[in-house]
């Protein structure tokens, strides 16, 4: 009987996760100002998707755990190591830490790994399908996906400055131009995920490989475990052409080192295009996965 309870349990979940298509198409949409009525329609739909998944993310609370535990982790880690080795204050210590803990790692795994594997779990339940058949645009669906892992990028933002600024960490430059990197950084993570899930990841297990074969090289040469201080030459060289080696520069720039945006322009300008890039690249990305979805 206990077993029947689960199965019975299991389909009541996968039955209600199954009807996410139909379930949009149900919601209210204001008709009294009827210029209104078609961006309203995107945005309610757009809330409903990044909603859905935030909610399935909430049930599985050891995600949603994790994801606080590993750049709290890092955090520490590098503050420590720069504390002892380079002879900072703990304050001066986790200043610096603090931005490449966040831009170099944290956001990767949750906003790039995360989209991937949303992209990649969402084809395998077959709600593309189901996408087909209903109302929601599919418009609403990558912004709803990009609008999810937002949040959960700005929740670790939160996280990690509020336990740097409890050991004595301060923001040293502009708060709006350091928002302004991370909301980048995280367009960009997320636009790269849409490549990787719709291009390259076919089934759940792809998605480990595909972060550790893109993902783990790029952290190391942004500067994300080891200061880019102790590159040689030859590789500082190469991680001018890596986005991620220019997040930690910008926002350590501004957060740690009280820059401006002429100091950094050449990394955030970097950032903008890349962004801008990542972004349409996984649009177009995500068009095609429709098209040869629709086909299947």
């Amino acid at each position: 009987m206990v077993i029947q309870a689960r199965e019975r349990g299991r389909s009541h979940y996968k039955c209600k996760t199954e009807m996410l298509p139909y379930a949009v198409a149900s919601l209210p949409i204001p008709h009294s100002h009827n210029t209104n009525i078609f961006p309203m329609k995107y945005w309610y739909e757009t809330l409903a998707v990044a909603q859905r998944i935030l909610i399935e993310l909430g049930r599985r609370r050891r995600s949603l755990v994790l994801w606080s535990i590993f750049p709290v982790s890092i955090l520490l880690i590098n503050g420590l190591i720069l504390k002892e080795r380079a002879n900072l204050s703990t304050a001066k210590a986790f200043e610096t830490a603090a931005p490449a803990s966040l831009v170099g790692a944290a956001l990767f795994f949750s906003c790039l790994g995360g989209s991937v594997a949303t992209v990649v779990a969402e084809r395998e339940q077959h709600t593309l399908k189901r996408l087909f058949i209903s109302p929601l645009s599919g418009t609403s669906y990558f912004l709803g996906i990009f609008l999810a892992h937002s949040c959960i990028g700005i929740g670790q933002v939160i996280l990690v400055y509020t336990i740097a600024s409890c050991l004595g960490a301060q923001f040293q430059g502009s708060i709006l131009l350091g928002c302004a990197i991370i909301l980048l950084s995280i367009v960009s993570y997320v636009g790269v995920g849409f490549i990787l899930g719709t291009q390259f990841a076919r089934r759940t297990e792809d998605v480990n490989s595909l972060v550790a074969a893109f993902g783990v090289p790029l952290l190391i040469l942004g500067g994300a475990f080891l200061p880019t201080s102790l590159f040689p030459k030859s590789l500082l060289d190469l991680a001018q052409y890596n986005p991620i080696y220019h997040m930690n520069e910008a926002l350590m720039g501004v957060w740690a080192d009280g820059k401006d945006l002429a100091d950094i322009s050449s990394h955030f300008g970097f950032l903008c295009i890349f962004a801008v890039l990542m972004i349409v690249a996984g649009w177009l990305s995500y068009r095609r996965m429709l098209r040869v979805e629709r086909r299947l």
